[in-house]
């Protein structure tokens, strides 16, 4: 099927940051075939006229825990450890596939309503979350991640089931779904079981996904208990040897960070969660300037408290300006390029989505600009991450398939889902 989008003001995130007055995209099936401002007239199957509204890349979310969304708002205001500790695992330990499977969907309704098209999944029970993408129809990156507790027979089955679930899945749901290997973290995997992840990861060609460095604590732990700060832990473990993504980088230094640097890691900058967690503030500004990829994420919603990264993007452009009393640092563009372009790069599938180029899929999204706080309209690129917010999001394009329409949810029965997800908190409270 042949789709024309027309009368949009297009902001393409492409290498010249494009942007079209009165453009239009044509797509067919799933992929962009056309972009800019010639008329169709009958040669297409379908016309969608978004009248002089935005059309952009969709958002792209490279850290998350998905199911938490069940545990949004429990633990609140405490630190990182004993919130893992004493509220989050306990609970986690009870979670059966149903119950994964009901909070996937609902973290991806509040995803699509936000205009997120992608987003990597790191957690337990990962088949039904799978389910969950490919029923959606979101676009997701997807990992098993891997505690290293328990007897050495339980550590050998979570590598085989997250080797199983990478083999299995990558590629899937139309391409949408692709897959990675995902050592917990260094302070939760020994050093030998860290090695024998990066083995399997080598051995079936995926990337690998870590936490690092999320907290102070965390990195003099790992000073105390194995001589070195993470990120050097992990660079001898050979984490970095093959394409890697690591959420948080928090507390690394400009030695880490030229590691980093050299070895091509990609960083998933999650600024709402550190912040709430009081974890600290990643470098970011040093990190850009010295040429690494950093996209954003959310982590999980009982942490953040919400999967919205219209929120992280704008707070990814003050608060460094804040820290560094420096309004220059993180332009505009370059936050807006961490939510979409960068995303993608990160989850290494910028050579399909990210951007809207001729060739690439058409996963994009629709904001409505008909409204007071969008007037008057200098720059989009700034308007989209000072002015916008996640409720402006109109309509939403993933594989070339329309799954939000005018804010409603194509995809699932919201209200089902909404209802399972009150009846299981009650029993749960």
């Amino acid at each position: 099927m042949r789709t024309l989008v027309k009368n949009g003001l297009i902001v393409t995130m492409d290498a010249k940051q494009t942007i079209l007055k009165n453009g239009c995209i044509l797509f067919e099936d799933d992929t962009i075939t056309y972009i800019g401002q010639q008329t169709f007239n009958n040669e297409v199957d379908r016309v969608i006229d978004v009248k002089g509204n935005i059309i952009m890349p969709g958002l792209i979310n490279t850290h998350g825990h998905s199911p938490m969304v069940l545990l949004r708002g429990i633990g609140d205001d405490l630190p990182l450890q004993t919130w893992l500790e004493q509220k989050m695992w306990p609970i986690e330990r009870k979670f059966k596939e149903e119950h994964i499977y009901l909070g996937a969907q609902l973290a991806i309704i509040e995803m699509l309503r936000s205009g997120t098209t992608a987003y990597l999944d790191m957690y337990i029970f990962m088949d039904v979350v799978a389910e969950a993408v490919k029923k959606l129809g979101i676009r997701a990156s997807l990992t098993r991640g891997i505690i290293g507790y328990g007897s050495n027979d339980e550590k050998e089955q979570k590598l085989k089931e997250a080797m199983s679930f990478a083999k299995r899945w990558n590629h899937q749901a139309d391409g949408r779904i692709t897959t990675m290997m995902s050592p917990h973290s260094a302070y939760t995997c020994s050093p030998d079981y860290i090695k024998e992840i990066v083995s399997a990861a080598k051995e079936i060609e995926v990337p690998i996904h870590i936490h690092m460095s999320e907290t102070a604590t965390e990195v003099e732990e790992n000073r105390q208990n194995y001589g070195v700060r993470p990120v050097e832990h992990l660079y001898k473990l050979g984490v970095f040897d093959s394409q890697a993504l690591v959420a948080h980088a928090v507390h690394v230094n400009t030695e880490e960070i030229g590691i980093l640097k050299d070895k091509g890691v990609k960083i998933s900058h999650n600024p709402g969660s550190n912040l709430k967690l009081g974890s600290g503030i990643a470098p970011i500004p040093e990190m850009l300037e010295k040429g690494i990829t950093v996209s954003l994420g959310t982590d999980g919603a009982a942490s953040n408290n919400n999967l919205d990264l219209y929120e992280e993007m704008r707070l990814a452009a003050t608060l460094h300006k804040g820290v560094q009393q420096d309004p220059t640092v993180i332009p505009a563009e370059a936050a807006l390029q961490m939510a979409t372009i960068n995303g993608a790069k990160g989850l290494f599938i910028d050579q399909h989505v990210g951007s809207l180029e001729v060739g690439k899929k058409a996963d994009f999204i629709v904001m409505d600009r008909q409204q007071a706080h969008f007037h008057p309209l200098y720059n989009p690129i700034s308007q989209l991450v000072y002015t916008a917010s996640s409720a402006d999001v109109l309509d939403v394009f993933i594989n070339g398939q329309q799954v939000v329409k005018n804010k409603e949810i194509l995809t699932a029965d919201e209200e089902k889902i909404i209802y399972e997800v009150k009846r299981l908190a009650e029993q749960w409270r």
